[in-house]
């Protein structure tokens, strides 16, 4: 019998872990992803097989493209076809500060990473799907995690902010392409949400959240980052395709 089988990139920890823990939950067998093979990756590989699925570790730079295929590869044939690809794995600016002293290091870093192989990471997987005979029982699907940063400014990170909008823009351009295929696609921008790579400036943003830059007036945890990410793949929210779930505590509402 055939599974859902779900790749999540950048899942040893944060996000992209908790994304892992609620769709290994719903019975998906989970490929997860970190640049390197190592104990937190074995953890979170521990942690998702305590509940009854298989899991594949795919130890692999998602920036160095021409791997995307292989690595596919190793996926499908350690645990079936997959049927949900989920872009998580992120990075941030290597130093915050002004845009007028951005240098082409970090830029290429954050376009590399996080829209760049969002592109092709999708490309590929879409070949693959359109290409193939998928089982109609499935649900297919393509969650990109983005940022509010794709559409509300902050200026001290201003080529995360370009990464990210590009990478907005990524999940509307496969919606629109995948639509007819019936592949939903969807980009879900995370507001401020504790995990490891915010660990540093959380404290002044739950200052802020209280302060009312949130509607709820506090910060978000991953855990409901990935109740959001299951609910969009194992589609409870129907007949729907490349839109934007902001998954921010009312951040991001126009208020006068």
């Amino acid at each position: 019998m055939s599974r859902q089988v779900a790749f999540i990139t950048g899942s040893s920890r944060g996000i992209g872990l908790a994304a892992a823990i609620e769709l290994a939950k719903a019975g998906f067998d989970i490929a997860l992803n970190a640049r390197k093979d190592g104990p937190e990756l074995q953890q979170a590989a521990n942690t998702i097989e305590a509940l009854g699925v298989k899991t594949y570790r795919a130890a692999f730079d998602v920036s160095k493209i021409g791997t995307h295929d292989d690595i596919l590869d190793n996926i499908e044939r350690a645990l079936g076809p997959i049927t949900t690809l989920v872009n998580n794995a992120g990075v941030g600016v290597i130093n915050r500060g002004d845009p007028l002293d951005v240098g082409e290091e970090s830029y290429d870093r954050c376009l590399d990473i996080n829209a760049k192989a969002v592109f092709f990471l999708t490309q590929a997987m879409a070949k693959r799907w359109v290409s193939r005979d998928r089982n109609a029982d499935l649900n297919y699907s393509i969650i990109n995690v983005t940022s509010s940063n794709a559409v509300a400014v902050a200026v001290p990170r201003s080529e995360y902010c370009a990464s990210k909008a590009a990478a907005a823009m990524i999940s509307k351009t496969f919606a629109a392409r995948l639509g007819p295929e019936g592949i939903p696609v969807f980009d879900v921008q995370p507001g401020l949400i504790a995990t490891e790579m915010t660990q540093a400036v959380i404290a002044s943003y739950q200052k802020r959240a209280e302060e009312g830059l949130c509607l709820y007036p506090r910060v978000g945890q991953p855990e409901e980052l990935g109740t959001v990410i299951a609910s969009l793949a194992t589609n409870k929210i129907p007949y729907t395709t490349g839109q934007t779930i902001s998954v921010d505590g009312g951040m991001l509402v126009p208020r006068f």
